[in-house]
C-alpha cells in the first residue's frame, strides 16, 4: 500500500510538474492548463477520486467498528490498514486537485485535512502500542497481566537452578530498568554458568518474554488514556473538513461543473 502512495504521488508530480511548477499569474498561459487546473478534467478528477477515496475509508471503517459491518469477515486490525491507506492516498490527490492553490473556505478543508492526517499517524503509533486480540480488540489491563508467565515457577519446572542463579534471572527480568542490555549480561552468566545451549536460549526468550510483556503493561494505561485525547484532535477535524467538502461539492455542482459526464 505505501508503494501505491508512493508511486501515485511521483506519478502526479511528474504529469504536472511543470504547471505547478508555474506561478499563479502565469497558468492561465501553460499550454495544459484546462488540463490541470482544479475544474479541468485531470484535475476534477483527482478531486473526485480523492473525495471519494476519503468517504469510502472513513464509512467502512465507522461501520465496521461501530456497527460490526461485515465483522465476520474483516478484522478490524486489517481494515484499519485499509482505511489509513484510504485515507492517506485521498489528500494526496486532493492536494494536486487544489494545483496547491488555497484559499478561503478551501483552504480551512486543506489544513483540516493535514491535521485530520498527521493525528491519524500519531493515532495509529498509540494504536500500535496497546495490546490487542487477533481480531483486532484492545486487551484490557488485568488481561495483560494474566499473559504474564511466572517466571519462578517456570524455572523451577523446566531446570535444577541453585537459587543464586534462579533470583538473578528473576531480578533482571522483574526489574524497572530491565532491558535488553541487562538480557546480554544474564546471556554471559549462563554461559560462564555452563547452561547448554537449547537451555540457555530457552531462557533467555522467557526472560524477554516477560521484559517485553512488562512494558506493555506499564505503557497500557497511559496509551489508552492519550487514546481518548487523540479522538479530541481527531474527530472534530475531520468534521470540519467533511463539512466544507460537502459545501465545496455542492457550489461546484451550482456552478454547473459537472466533470466528464
Amino acid at each position: 500500500m505505501v508503494i501505491i502512495i508512493i508511486l501515485v504521488t511521483a506519478y502526479c508530480s511528474y504529469a504536472g510538474y511543470t504547471y505547478y511548477n508555474t506561478s499563479l499569474e502565469e497558468r492561465f498561459y501553460h499550454p495544459n492548463h484546462e488540463w490541470f487546473k482544479p475544474s479541468g478534467a485531470y484535475g476534477h478528477g483527482l478531486g473526485i477520486i480523492g473525495t471519494l477515496l476519503i468517504l469510502i475509508g472513513v464509512t467502512i471503517y465507522i461501520a465496521r467498528k461501530r456497527y460490526n459491518f461485515l465483522s465476520k469477515y474483516i478484522r478490524l486490525k486489517y481494515l484499519l490498514e485499509f482505511h489509513i491507506f484510504l485515507c492517506t492516498l485521498g489528500p494526496i490527490l486532493v492536494l494536486f486537485h487544489t494545483a496547491f492553490k488555497f484559499g478561503g473556505i478551501v483552504s480551512i478543508a486543506f489544513w483540516s485535512m493535514v491535521v485530520v492526517v498527521l493525528s491519524g499517524v500519531v493515532g495509529r503509533f498509540i494504536y500500535i502500542q496497546i495490546p490487542r486480540t487477533i481480531e483486532g480488540r484492545a486487551l484490557t489491563l488485568n488481561e495483560v497481566k494474566n499473559m504474564k508467565t511466572d517466571l519462578d515457577e517456570a524455572l523451577d519446572e523446566q531446570f535444577q537452578i541453585d537459587k543464586e542463579t534462579k533470583q538473578n534471572i528473576v531480578d533482571i527480568a522483574n526489574s524497572e530498568k530491565s532491558s535488553f542490555k541487562s538480557v546480554r549480561k544474564l546471556k554471559k552468566l549462563l554461559i560462564k554458568q555452563g547452561f547448554p545451549k537449547e537451555d540457555k536460549n530457552y531462557i533467555l526468550k522467557l526472560v524477554k518474554d516477560d521484559i517485553s510483556l512488562s512494558g506493555k503493561i506499564a505503557r497500557l494505561q497511559k496509551m489508552q488514556q492519550l487514546f481518548k485525547y487523540w479522538h479530541v484532535a481527531h474527530m472534530p477535524f475531520a468534521l470540519i473538513m467533511l463539512v466544507i467538502v460537502i459545501i465545496h461539492v455542492g457550489i461546484t455542482l451550482a456552478f454547473g461543473y459537472k466533470w466528464i459526464f
